[in-house]
């Protein structure tokens, strides 16, 4: 993708210009957003009462959009706390009318998705809001574990993972992902919203955080992130060259596997979350100590392999492996520790 980018970066289809050179309101530039949509729709099986948005402001903007849009009828809305980024949502949600956590890992540092039943559901909520990956622990929703929240809507932070692995859209009334981890650019969210729940925001809500506005406008009220957008649409273009979001789920499952069975025989590394709600994207493991976790990172950087450090929280090492991590770069990084355990056992 970013090769083919930086060939049409002066002249993207033929137009004689960048994409950055384009009106947002010009026929090449339309072309270039519907298509991005209609490849999306495709990938994910969106139904056609679902609208697809492309907005600014990263996930975090959408913390205080969900509650703005959604939390209309009874001031109500319950959160799953699976770690950082659920809790901030939560945190923000609070600003806006009734928020209750009603279930939570936070007790063993998000190791763990906790279970909910539907009587642990409040009847009343206007909506049920889960993290579907949670990048800094390494934990993630699998089908079977979502919330069965009957008529209420469910609300999905897909950032870290939208299009690694297969998801029902019909199963939520709102998903959205920031696109820097598997869809593009930092600049650009993706909404995927169900039409009923579009026009109920609060009355203070800000033109710009309001779904209905960006909904009516096709996503054109203000200048989108155009080439943000254009990035995306071409990152949609490879996975549908790949073989869909199967063939990206089945790749994940497979790199997954070889670093968390190392990980489970290995007599030195250890992996922090329990096997049954392992994320297929963020793979957290520690050392026996604070100083070999430090040598690691140190040696595996000399080594050609970056960003390895784990979050404050939960220390020792992270590895990420979007879907734009090959394979074999997860063989090099399970070969570099089987010799580094040989050496430091």
């Amino acid at each position: 993708v970013l090769e083919q980018a930086a060939k049409e970066m002066t002249n993207c289809n033929g137009s004689g210009m960048s994409v950055m050179e384009m009106s947002h309101r010009s026929k090449a530039y339309d072309a270039i957003i519907k298509e991005a949509e209609a490849d999306l729709r495709e990938l994910m099986n969106i139904p056609d009462n679902y609208k697809v948005l492309f907005v600014q402001g990263g996930g975090s903007t959408q913390f205080a959009m969900v509650p703005l849009n959604l939390m209309n009828k009874n001031k109500k809305a319950n959160y799953i706390q699976t770690g950082q980024w659920a809790k901030k949502a939560y945190a923000e949600a609070k600003r806006y009318g009734d928020v209750k956590v009603i279930a939570s890992s936070e007790d063993t540092t998000y190791t763990y998705i906790p279970k909910v039943n539907k009587e642990d559901i409040d009847p009343e909520a206007d909506y049920v809001y889960v993290t579907l990956n949670n990048t800094i622990y390494g934990t993630h929703y699998t089908a079977d574990k979502l919330p069965d929240t009957g008529d209420i809507p469910l609300v999905g932070d897909m950032s870290s993972n939208i299009l690694a692995e297969e998801i029902d859209v019909t199963k939520f009334g709102l998903i959205f992902a920031g696109a820097q981890k598997n869809l593009g650019p930092a600049g650009v969210t993706v909404v995927i919203i169900r039409e009923d729940l579009l026009g109920n925001a609060m009355d203070f809500t800000p033109t710009m955080l309001d779904y209905k506005v960006h909904a009516d406008n096709d996503s054109l009220y203000n200048t989108p992130p155009t080439y943000a957008i254009y990035i995306m649409g071409l990152v949609f273009q490879w996975v549908k060259k790949q073989g869909g979001v199967a063939a990206m789920q089945k790749l994940n499952e497979q790199k997954a596997k070889i670093l968390y069975d190392f990980l489970d025989q290995s007599e030195l590394f250890r992996g922090t979350v329990v096997p049954e709600d392992r994320s297929l994207m963020n793979v957290p493991f520690v050392l026996p100590t604070d100083e070999l976790n430090k040598q690691f990172i140190k040696e595996a950087e000399a080594n050609g392999m970056v960003n390895l450090k784990g979050h404050r929280t939960v220390g020792g090492m992270r590895a990420s492996i979007y879907n734009a991590m090959p394979i074999e770069g997860v063989e090099k990084l399970v070969a570099f520790m089987k010799e580094f355990e040989a050496r430091n056992k």
